[in-house]
Parts: structure tokens; C-alpha cells; sequence
């Protein structure tokens, strides 16, 4: 009887979970391959990947029973990644490779048929959780840049099977993998290149200063879309430990292109068809959403009424805590969701509610039963609600504008200076993550600001949350003036993003 083990992982949110593979090679003689521990299919045809790979460096396997035991067995094991761990297993368990050091790797990764080791996902978060136990990293060669952003690890990037094994036994040496950063790919939209438009202009400004939500209303063809696309470039790059935040959520979805990692804050825009599962995360293997893919970043929604209203509902929880999380009956399953909203729509459903120009024929019923598409609540989370009046043709045939993304995004990343002190020590990134009493303590208006905040709260009828948020988005005005104190011109101008939309609760 022979026994032998290796580590791998199973993904629970961007949480990895440590799994002991153990081979068992037992008497019998009878041919037999079990996998065991609540194993997919995708886990249990890994046995003929395997058997196929073995025999394809001239390896057969044992005409004995073969019993490989993922442990805990009551943790589900979802993914392709089984397919090394259990081949490693299985070269100790036969003694081709010595089951001790083994026993010091977490490993990963698909085998081809012809013993080729291929990418798969999730192998940041596995390095790291391999760093956190003290092991070194089996992955493959596709995969080796983004793990060697764990650092201080032993990472072996092996194209196949048959390099690893030659590697262990000292005849040829994997070169280690070395960490890469994204390109700078496309370049980012300049707001220079928006006619007119001053106050979403500047609403654009505020949002991006205090990580905000938006949402801009107006006419078909009035730039909305622009503006939300121009947003990114006034964002400052990711530090970091956001850097290695965001990647983690991109590697469990496949999403990071040579395993580079980017510094360049994400900006998501789903269509409006999207499902649940497809904007917040789940389906039959857990996967992260749009909400998740957002994080630190941006997630834009154009035609926000035209979204299921249930699907928008669901992005209350996300907005508030900043994670979301998918229920299923073994699990709870959580994932990082810290965007921030951009959200585009026309007043009604023709979009010329408000343009002088042209006439709504149904009004004022259409811009009531259009906007009564999304729920109140969801409104109430957003912090500024802009008008974008259409273009006129005098504002097209002007010169470009005067500032582009260069001269605001000065003005950001010096507000953001600001709160990244000011929030030091309490784990918070920019205004809009502030809550309770901490937000009492930092944006205390002065006498003639609480009396404007209190006389506006009760004349719009203003909930807690809505008025919690006027406090937050004065915060980042005043910040953005380098005022100390909230006065009452910054109240003023936050409660003129605030406006009374015909929504049904």
C-alpha cells in the first residue's frame, strides 16, 4: 500500500481553501481509478486526462486499484486545476518523484493529452494562499507572472509534465516566472473632447474626487455615455494592494491577458440584457459578477430603466456593503464589490421630456411610468443626480475645452490625498465609504450649513440615507475647494444633486 499527497486549492469566493490530494495505490489488481471529496464532473474526468497525459511521457499506470481522496471531503471541488495535483499524487504515490518534497507545493493547473500543462484561474489567489502556508507553487507556464506577484515563494511555471518532472529530478531547471504589468493599451477618452456640458462636467469632477455615484439624465445623443467613459482617466491608478485586490477577482475570472496585472482602474459596462447572476455573481459555478469585476473601478449602466427591475434591485446590498454575496444552500459565497455606480438614462421613454426642441406627446405620464422602473431605494443610494441637456449646434463649433483629463484629474488625486490621511487608520479609501459617526465628525457643517441641511432635508423630504449623503458629497466639495470645514455654499451645491425623481418605492 502506497500513499502520497500534494495540496491544491478550491475557490470560495476569492477565498482558496486548502485541499489535501491523497493517492492511495492499494492491492487488488484491479485497474480501478476512483476520485473521491465531493468532486465535479469536470474534477472526475480528470482520471482520463491523466491517464492520457501519463501514458504520453511513456508512463503507465499501476494495474492496482487507485483510490485519490480530495480532502475535506465535504468541501465542493469545482474546476479543471485538479488535474496536476492529482498526476503529481500519483507520480509520489509510484515513485517516480519523491513524495516528501512534494508534499511542500500547492499545486494547479489542466493537463492536455499530450501531458501539455495549460492555464487555468484562480492561480493568484492560490499563490498567495500557498505563501500564507508556507509552500511552494506548482503552476502552469501561462500562469507563472501573476503568481509571481506573491512573492517571496517558490514558483515552479511548468509548460508540461514532462519539464516538471525533469526539473525535479535535477535534469533540466524552469527558469522562475517573473511578474508583469499590463501595457497601457488603449488610450483613455479626454474630456477635452466634450462640447458644453459644464455641470456634468463638474458633477463628473466631484464623483470621481469622493468615489460618488452618479447618475445622469437626459436626451438621446446629450453625451451621457461620454462623460461616463471619460471617467477612468480622471480616477488615480490603483496602489498596490488594489492592484493585487482587483487581479485576484480577475484571475478567478479568466480575465487577466497573459497574467499581466494592470494598474489601471477597471470600467465595466454591461449590457442591458444582463441576468442576475451575470451582473452580481453566481450561476451554477460561482463565478464573479460585473458588480465584482467592478471593484475599485467603475461599473457603468446605460439605459438604467432598461435593466430588469429586479436585477437593479439586487445591486442594493452591493452599493451599502461593498461585497456581494451569493447564497446557496452548502455556502455563502463572497466576493469584493467596492465600484463605484455610473448610470445613464433619458427622462421618458421617447427621451425629449425636457428638450425645449422636441415634444414628449405623453407627458408627464411617460417620464412618471419610465422612471417608476427603478425602485426608489436604489435611487436614494445614488448621491448625485445631474441633468444633461442636449448640445446645441453654437456648442458644437466651439474649440475644444480649456481642461481636459490632465488638469481635473490634478484636482481629484489632490482631494483623494486629502481622504487617504484623513482615513488613515479606519481602513477607508474616499468620502463615500464614511458612515456613522465618523461622517459626523468630518463633515460637521458650520452654523449657517446645518441650517440650510435642516431646513432643505424637510422641504425635500429627504430620508437618512439621502441626507447622509448630501453630508458626503459637501464633504468632497469642500475637499476639492481645500476647506477644512464644510460651509454652506458646499451644502448648497450638494443638495442641487439631489432632485425628487417620479419613482415608485
Amino acid at each position: 500500500m502506497t500513499i502520497a499527497h500534494i495540496y491544491t486549492v478550491a475557490f470560495q469566493g476569492i477565498e482558496a481553501r486548502e485541499v489535501d490530494v491523497q493517492v492511495h495505490i492499494g492491492e487488488g489488481g484491479t485497474g480501478v481509478f476512483n476520485v473521491v471529496g465531493l468532486a465535479d464532473k469536470a474534477v472526475a474526468e480528470s482520471r482520463e486526462r491523466v491517464r492520457a497525459a501519463l501514458s504520453a511521457i511513456g508512463l503507465a499506470l499501476p494495474y492496482q486499484r487507485i483510490t485519490v481522496n480530495l480532502a475535506p471531503a465535504d468541501l465542493p471541488k469545482e474546476g479543471s486545476h485538479y488535474d496536476l495535483p492529482i498526476a503529481l499524487g500519483l507520480l509520489a504515490a509510484m515513485g517516480v518523484l519523491p513524495a516528501s518534497e512534494l508534499a511542500g507545493y500547492v499545486a494547479l493547473g489542466e493537463l492536455s493529452l499530450d501531458a501539455a500543462v495549460t492555464g487555468v484561474m484562480g492561480v493568484l489567489p492560490a499563490a498567495l494562499a500557498a505563501s500564507e502556508q508556507d509552500r511552494g507553487l506548482i503552476c502552469p507556464a501561462a500562469n507563472g507572472p501573476e503568481a509571481a506577484f506573491a512573492g517571496g515563494i517558490e514558483i515552479l511555471a511548468a509548460p508540461s509534465l514532462l519539464g516538471l518532472i525533469n526539473h525535479m529530478k535535477g535534469v533540466s531547471v524552469l527558469t522562475p516566472p517573473e511578474p508583469k504589468l499590463a501595457e497601457g493599451g488603449r488610450a483613455v477618452p479626454d474630456l477635452r473632447d466634450v462640447k458644453g456640458q459644464e455641470s456634468a462636467k463638474r458633477a463628473l469632477e466631484i464623483a470621481a474626487a469622493g468615489g460618488h455615484n452618479l447618475l445622469m439624465i437626459g436626451p438621446p445623443g446629450a453625451g451621457k455615455s461620454m462623460l461616463a467613459q471619460r471617467l477612468p482617466g480622471l480616477l488615480p491608478p490603483l496602489d498596490a494592494r488594489e492592484a493585487l485586490e482587483i487581479s485576484m477577482v480577475q484571475s478567478l475570472a479568466g480575465e487577466l491577458e497573459g497574467g499581466s496585472i494592470s494598474r489601471r482602474r477597471p470600467f465595466r459596462n454591461p449590457h442591458h440584457s444582463a441576468s442576475m447572476a451575470a451582473l452580481v455573481g453566481g450561476g451554477l459555478k460561482v463565478r464573479p459578477g460585473e458588480v465584482s469585476l467592478a471593484h475599485l473601478g467603475v461599473l457603468f449602466l446605460d439605459e438604467l430603466p432598461e435593466f430588469q427591475r429586479g436585477v437593479l434591485d439586487s445591486l442594493r446590498q452591493p452599493i451599502e456593503t461593498g461585497e456581494a454575496v451569493v447564497a446557496r444552500a452548502n455556502a455563502h459565497v463572497r466576493f469584493p464589490a467596492r465600484f463605484q455606480l455610473v448610470a445613464a438614462m433619458n427622462p421618458c421613454r421617447c427621451g425629449y421630456l425636457s428638450d425645449p426642441s422636441q415634444t414628449c406627446g405623453r407627458a408627464p405620464k411617460c417620464a412618471v411610468d419610465y422612471q417608476s422602473r427603478i425602485s426608489g431605494p436604489l435611487f436614494d443610494r445614488i448621491d448625485i443626480h445631474v441633468e444633461v441637456a442636449s448640445v446645441s449646434a453654437a456648442d458644437l463649433s466651439l474649440p475644444p475645452a480649456a481642461e481636459g483629463n490632465a488638469e481635473v484629474a490634478a484636482r481629484v488625486a489632490a482631494a483623494r490625498d486629502i481622504q487617504r490621511a484623513r482615513y488613515a487608520d479606519r481602513g477607508l479609501r474616499t468620502n463615500a465609504e464614511a458612515e456613522g459617526e465618523l461622517l459626523d465628525q468630518v463633515a460637521k457643517p458650520d452654523t449657517a450649513g446645518t441650517k440650510l441641511l435642516t431646513e432643505a432635508a424637510e422641504r425635500m423630504k429627504l430620508s437618512a440615507r439621502g441626507y447622509h449623503r448630501v453630508l458626503k458629497v459637501a464633504r468632497t466639495i469642500a475637499d476639492l475647494a481645500g476647506a477644512q470645514t464644510v460651509g454652506k455654499a458646499h451644502l448648497a451645491e450638494a443638495l442641487s444633486y439631489r432632485r425628487i425623481i417620479h419613482a415608485a418605492g
